[in-house]
């Protein structure tokens, strides 16, 4: 696997149940499941409308445990909907990172690994959806950025990010520099 640097430069949890917004933490413990209190906390979830393969509700295991954003990212995403800037809030992220910019490309077994012990792995790119959208629209004025939750999904697209599951518990916090090892596994079957 490839080695690259990348810097935490957030670290965000969704602890409110009404939203999926996050909020910023200085640090925390990933434990098997993700952050604890989390709304994505679990090592298992009931299956939605993400995995049309087994009946809503049935419990699998949870590959979303971890929502990963890079700044260079929500630059691109803010620059397609011509709005000033993007929060990793609005997002959903767990996490903001910088220096990786093909986050959203990163395939699947990658590792992004923590000083603190912690290791994730990647389980694929997280897709675009509307709700980001309507929460980017609540943040910017409609009458001079309209649309936005419409066009979200387009502007959006292999920019979103990743899901991860925690794959070593351990800690992690704002600033410290995480090593991603990229996964340059190629499907013989292809």
């Amino acid at each position: 696997m490839k080695a690259h640097a990348a810097s935490i430069e957030a670290i965000l949890i969704a602890d409110n149940p009404d939203t999926f917004v996050t909020r910023r933490i200085p640090e925390t413990k990933l434990e098997f499941g993700g952050i604890p209190g989390d709304r994505h906390f679990g090592v298992t979830f009931g299956a939605d409308s993400r995995q049309t393969m087994y009946p809503r509700g049935t419990e699998i295991l949870n590959r979303r445990q971890i929502t990963v954003v890079s700044q260079e990212d929500c630059a691109i995403i803010a620059e397609n909907l011509r709005v000033p800037f993007i929060l990793p809030e609005w997002l959903g992220a767990n996490l903001l990172i910088s220096g990786f910019p093909d986050l959203t490309s990163l395939t699947m077994g990658s590792r992004i690994l923590l000083p603190g012990g912690a290791g994730l792995i990647c389980m694929g790119e997280n897709l675009p959806c509307v709700h980001p959208g309507e929460e980017i629209q609540k943040n910017h004025d409609e009458q001079v950025h309209p649309k936005l939750a419409a066009r979200f999904v387009k502007a959006a697209f292999k920019r979103r990010g990743i899901v991860c599951a925690v794959e070593c518990p351990g800690t992690i916090k704002q600033g410290d520099q995480a090593q991603i090892l990229v996964n340059n596994f190629t499907n013989p079957m292809q």
